[in-house]
């Protein structure tokens, strides 16, 4: 009896053993070892030669058709979530010239709300599941939130990596966490939250970047808006490079997305130009590139028509 323990709990060690050195494999084959001055200056070097020429009329049009017109608060009820898809409605009929918005990203409980609302077609409903923000419940709960959403019409799954087991190494979990989850997207998009700010240095982005991507994110979103410091351009680039090498690694196209935080016509900005400038036109549209958002909707549209309009 003993015996046969002690065997089972070696197997279980090798177990262990092949799981780790199959994740760091996957981490091996990218440049994980980032110096984060080097990042700054480079990002830095990118605003200052590129940002101008991007600062135009048919720029911020296309930035207006990638943003995910979001709502997240604890006050949200049926009745704010119909009238705010209503606001997307009306805006496509309004604004006819310009392209509609990407998508309308809600907690799980309104994606019937949404979807029984919206009328404009090729708007997508996003619903943000597996415990947000913290992503910290079981995987049966997320799971269950997740193929709830999906039921519900929910078209795209926004879920929170497991950013405690990532910071504890447990690379195993944050995988398969993530893997379960899009396995009960079925074949809705799933976009992974990094949570940046939590993630602290260069390279601990560029692996859960790597990590999320291998464990079957479609897309990687900086942040949850929710924690401080939230989207960052120099988090962006490290994304934005992630998914570069692991497209020229794998031929597999992932999106990306910054949310939280952002404040300006600049911000938004700055972040179409680390698209354009690492990834290329390829990225560059309203499928491929998102912004997270909603506080950018008055301020680029207000913008486009040349006078202050608070239409959202």
């Amino acid at each position: 009896m003993e015996e046969k323990h002690c065997n089972c709990h070696h197997e279980h060690h090798h177990e262990k053993i092949k799981h780790v050195s199959k994740y760091e494999n996957v981490l091996s084959k990218y440049n994980c070892d980032l110096d984060d001055n080097t990042v700054r200056e480079a990002v830095k070097k990118i605003i200052a030669e590129h940002v101008p020429e991007n600062d135009t009329l048919d720029v911020k049009k296309f930035l207006m058709g990638s943003i995910e017109l979001t709502t997240l608060k604890t006050t949200d009820s049926d009745e704010s979530v119909l009238a705010f898809t209503e606001r997307v409605n009306q805006y496509d009929e309004q604004y006819p010239d310009l392209p509609h918005l990407a998508t309308i990203c809600v907690y799980p409980c309104f994606a019937k709300t949404v979807s029984e609302t919206l009328e404009v077609e090729g708007v997508e409903v996003a619903c943000v599941s597996g415990s947000f923000p913290s992503s910290q419940a079981a995987i049966e709960v997320k799971i269950a939130e997740t193929a709830l959403a999906v039921r519900d019409g929910a078209t795209e799954i926004d879920i929170v990596m497991p950013v405690g087991k990532f910071l504890s190494g447990d690379y195993e979990g944050v995988c398969d966490d993530i893997n379960e989850v899009k396995q009960a997207c079925g074949d809705k998009a799933m976009k992974v939250i990094l949570e940046t700010g939590c993630l602290k240095t260069a390279s601990n982005i560029k692996r859960a970047s790597i990590l999320s991507m291998y464990a079957g994110a479609d897309y990687i979103k900086t942040s949850t808006g929710k924690l401080e410091p939230a989207a960052t351009p120099e988090a962006a680039y490290v994304m934005c490079q992630a998914i570069k090498e692991y497209y020229d690694e794998t031929g597999i196209q992932i999106g990306f997305k910054p949310a939280g935080g952002l404040n300006s016509v600049m911000d938004a900005l700055i972040y179409y130009t680390i698209v354009k400038e690492v990834l290329g036109d390829k990225w560059l549209t309203n499928k491929w590139f998102r912004l997270g958002t909603s506080r950018l909707a008055n301020l680029l549209l207000s913008e486009i028509v040349g006078e202050e309009t608070k239409f959202f």
